[in-house]
C-alpha cells in the first residue's frame, strides 16, 4: 500500500508539514516493499486551489492512505472519493508517523475543516 505524507524536507527525519495544500513536499512510502519517493508538491505554489491539486496529485500517485495534520473540505472530497484513507498525524518526523500508521496508534482524520484559503500564502 502507498501511504503520503506531506513533508517539509526531502528525508524520513523530516517533520511532516502543517499544510497539506502548501506542503514542500510528499513522501510516498510503500509499505509492502519498503521503498519510499520524494515528490515535489507542484500545488504548493497555486494561486489557488492548491488542496485541490495537491489531492488530485496524490491520487494519480495511486495512494491509499495519507497522514496529515489537518484537510480541507475540498481536498478531502478528492482524496475520499478515491478511497484514501485520511490518518491524523503525531507531532514529530515522517519516519516516527509512519511508524505509528504501522502500528496502529494512529486514529482517521475525523475533523475536516473548510479551508484555510489563502490563495498563494502560507
Amino acid at each position: 500500500m502507498k501511504i503520503a505524507v506531506p513533508a517539509d524536507g526531502s528525508n524520513l527525519e523530516k517533520a511532516v508539514s502543517l499544510s497539506f495544500g502548501r506542503a514542500p513536499y510528499y513522501l510516498i512510502f510503500d509499505n509492502t516493499t519498503k521503498q519510499s519517493e520524494l515528490l515535489d508538491n507542484e500545488a504548493a505554489a497555486s494561486q489557488g486551489g492548491a488542496g485541490i491539486k495537491a489531492a488530485q496529485f496524490l491520487v494519480d500517485q495511486r495512494v491509499k492512505a495519507a497522514i496529515v495534520p489537518r484537510c480541507g473540505k475540498n481536498a478531502a472530497e478528492v482524496l475520499q472519493a478515491a478511497g484514501i484513507e485520511l490518518y491524523q498525524c503525531q507531532p514529530g518526523s515522517v519516519q516516527h508517523n509512519l511508524d505509528a500508521l504501522a502500528g496502529g496508534e494512529l486514529s482517521l482524520l475525523e475533523e475536516i475543516h473548510p479551508g484555510l484559503h489563502r490563495h498563494g500564502g502560507r
